[in-house]
C-alpha cells in the first residue's frame, strides 16, 4: 500500500500546546502547515484565537481546542465551559484530557461521566480523549480505552506531550488491541521522524500531534521521497 506525501500530511496535528510556546513559535507552526497542508494546528487556549486567525485564509486546515489541559484535573463543569468557549471561538475538533487521577484510582464512572459530559455539550466536533499512557497500566489503558468508547469519543490519544514519554509501539498496539475500528487512534508525544510515524500508522495510528521541532524534518523528508510517496 502508499500514501502519497499530502495524504500523510494531512494526518499531521501540528502541536504547540507547552508552556513555553508563544507567538513566534505559532506563527511558525501556521506557516508550516500551509506550507505543506497539514491537517491541522492545535495550541493552549488563550493562543487559540491567535492561531485562528493566522490560518483563517487556509480554511482546509483546522484548528483543535485543548480542553483539561496538561492534567485533567479541572472540575467537570469547568471542561464543559472550556469545551462551549473553544467551539465558539472556531476550533473543529477538541483534544480533552480525561481525569487521570479519578482513572488511577479506578473511580471508573466518573471518568466516564466527564468525557461524556464533554462529548455530549461538542455535538458534531469531534473528541479525542488524551489517556496519558506514560502513568497507566496496560490494564488502565484497556480500560480508558473501554470508558472513550462508552462515551462516544471520536478518537482516543496517546498523550499531552507534557509527560516523559509519549507515543510507544507498546500503546498504540495495545489501544488497537481494545478499540478496533470503532474509533480513530491519535498518536502524540515523542515522534521525531518518519520512521517512526511510519511503525505507529502501520499499528493502527491514523492522526500524529507533533511538535515543531519534531515536524519540520518529518515533513522536509517526506515531501522530497521519490515520487512523493511513501511505502506503508
Amino acid at each position: 500500500m502508499k500514501l502519497t506525501s499530502h495524504e500523510i500530511a494531512k494526518m499531521i496535528d501540528l502541536s504547540g500546546v507547552q508552556a513555553f510556546v508563544g507567538e513566534n513559535e505559532i506563527r511558525a507552526l501556521a506557516r508550516l502547515a500551509r506550507k505543506y497542508k497539514c491537517g491541522l494546528v492545535t495550541v493552549l487556549p488563550s493562543q487559540t484565537p491567535f492561531a485562528i486567525e493566522l490560518l483563517k485564509e487556509a480554511p482546509a486546515i483546522r484548528t483543535s481546542g485543548n480542553v483539561g489541559f496538561p492534567s485533567g484535573g479541572s472540575t467537570t463543569n469547568s471542561k464543559v465551559f472550556e469545551a462551549k468557549e473553544l467551539i465558539s471561538l472556531g476550533c473543529a475538533e477538541l483534544d480533552m484530557v480525561l481525569n487521570i487521577g479519578l482513572l488511577l484510582s479506578e473511580d471508573y464512572q466518573n471518568v466516564l461521566n466527564d468525557i461524556k459530559a464533554v462529548v455530549d455539550v461538542s455535538h458534531d466536533i469531534p473528541v479525542k480523549v488524551i489517556l496519558e499512557c506514560h502513568y497507566l497500566s496496560d490494564d488502565l489503558i484497556r480500560k480508558g480505552c473501554e470508558l472513550c468508547l462508552e462515551a462516544g469519543a471520536a478518537f482516543i490519544k496517546t498523550g499531552t506531550g507534557w509527560a516523559p514519554t509519549g507515543a510507544t509501539n507498546h500503546n498504540i498496539a495495545l489501544i488497537k488491541s481494545v478499540v478496533g475500528n470503532e474509533i480513530g487512534i491519535k498518536a502524540s508525544g515523542g515522534i521525531r521522524s518518519l520512521k517512526t510515524m511510519i511503525e505507529l500508522y502501520r499499528l493502527g495510528a491514523t492522526r500524529f500531534g507533533i511538535g515543531l521541532s519534531g515536524a519540520v524534518p518529518i515533513l522536509e523528508e517526506l515531501y522530497a521521497l521519490p515520487g512523493d510517496t511513501v511505502e506503508i
